[in-house]
């Protein structure tokens, strides 16, 4: 027991270092990690699958799959794998991670870029660093998906609108014959420029408030 309990406060430090999370969040979310996969050392997309609170998320399927997709884990690697250990929930969950304060111009852009590029990545399923049309479409339709009355070809329309929109706006001097590959990483973010997301970007569907954690507290 005293083994164990001092390997995990070997991790925890390491993990504080790599995160950015304080020692005591360090502690709530391996108290919920372990909730989460019935204590044992590795969670899978079942395990995600079914908390309640994503039930009626509609674009749940890219959440669960973004803490599997290696890009979001900070390793420099790229795929997606079936279960993932301690370390890389708190990668993960890390994105999520409130600003610290103050900080300097640099440090507010490496983290507007942090977030940026893990919400690009929910939607670049095919890790080849471009949201093409198709990728595009699947969002819009997952998130117009609770509308009862949105037809199939509407959101299809929407989506093709939208992505035709972005084109005009990142490639003005297209030819009518060109075609636009999709969304980099680079139209991503100036698409994005005006949205304040580096202290808006939270999490909670895991029933962990990352702003506010404190030790034990948490809803089941």
């Amino acid at each position: 027991m005293g083994a164990s309990q001092a390997r995990y406060q070997q991790e925890y430090h390491d993990l504080v270092d790599k995160s950015g999370f304080s020692l005591e969040q360090i502690k709530n979310l391996h108290y919920r990690f372990h909730q989460l996969s019935g204590n044992n050392e590795t969670i899978s997309k079942g395990n995600l699958d079914i908390i309640p609170a994503l039930e009626d998320n509609p674009i749940k399927s890219q959440i669960i799959d973004a803490f599997f997709d290696k890009r979001n884990q900070r390793q420099n690697e790229t795929g997606s794998c079936e279960e993932i250990g301690f370390e890389q929930f708190v990668m993960v969950m890390s994105h999520f991670r409130p600003p610290p304060s103050p900080m300097t111009d640099a440090e507010k852009e490496a983290v507007r870029s942090l977030k940026l590029r893990f919400l690009f990545n929910m939607h670049d399923t095919g890790s080849d660093g471009t949201i093409t049309l198709e990728e595009y479409r699947k969002v819009v339709e997952e998130l117009l998906s609770k509308s009862e009355h949105m037809e199939e070809e509407v959101t299809k329309d929407i989506a093709d609108a939208a992505m035709l929109e972005v084109a005009s706006t990142n490639v003005p001097h297209m030819g009518p014959d060109e075609f636009y590959e999709g969304i980099t990483f680079e139209h991503f973010q100036q698409i994005l420029k005006d949205l304040e997301i580096e202290s808006r970007m939270h999490i909670r569907f895991l029933d962990v408030d990352t702003t506010t954690m404190h030790c034990g507290k948490f809803s089941s």
